[in-house]
């Protein structure tokens, strides 16, 4: 049995992954978690417990520390930890991030319930997986100026929301909201947030 740890904020899309990977018999979910903090305090757990890492399945946008840096902290504890993102959010520079930061799987949340399998199975015996069109994505879009953070308030801006409203679904501050979107601007060379998300766009930045 593949021992499995999850980690997304939405409950009912944590929920329902669960319920899908226990149907397979060479898995085991042995708890799910709405955030990166509760994950890796339930890995410092398990390793204790066990000796030995799961596979970890996290979300890439968490609240607090997001998937990524939820990554990297479990991977200080253990070095070899086979790790897949899963996320609505497949840029380039995130894909980029996680290959550095040592992440076996990237994958959309549109992936069906059998590849996840199947790549759980891949990165548990040490092999990496990642999305074909989101790796196709990254290298025809080129290097990006942009941070994963500046990607994301831009992605919300393009709506024409508002500075509030895009801090709140990026979980983000206000201020901290306000100094992505201004350094974004300064990239690009716009003079408001939605002509920056619109050039971000056009770049397949965002």
């Amino acid at each position: 049995m593949i021992p499995v740890f999850l980690a997304d904020d939405e409950e009912l899309i944590r929920v329902a992954m669960a319920t899908m990977l226990d149907l397979d018999p060479e898995i085991e979910v042995k708890a799910h978690v709405g955030t990166g903090e509760e994950l890796v305090a339930l890995w410092h757990q398990h390793v204790d417990a066990a000796g030995a890492p799961a596979v970890a399945v996290i979300d890439l946008q968490l609240p607090g520390i997001d998937g990524i840096e939820t990554a990297a902290d479990i991977l200080t504890v253990t070095p070899d930890a086979p790790i897949i993102i899963v996320t609505s959010h497949g840029r380039p520079g995130y894909l980029k991030r996680a290959l550095e930061t040592g992440i076996r799987g990237f994958l959309p949340k549109t992936t069906p319930a059998s590849t996840l399998s199947e790549v759980i199975g891949t990165v548990h015996r040490g092999g990496r997986y990642v999305d074909p069109e989101l790796a196709a994505e990254a290298i025809s879009s080129g290097n990006s100026p942009l941070t994963p953070r500046e990607a994301d308030v831009l992605e919300y801006a393009i709506t024409g929301a508002s500075v509030e409203e895009i801090a709140s679904r990026a979980h983000l501050s206000v201020g901290t909201t306000r100094n992505y979107l201004s350094s974004a601007m300064s990239k690009l060379d716009a003079t408001n947030r939605y002509e920056a998300a619109l050039k971000a766009r056009s770049l397949g930045w965002i």
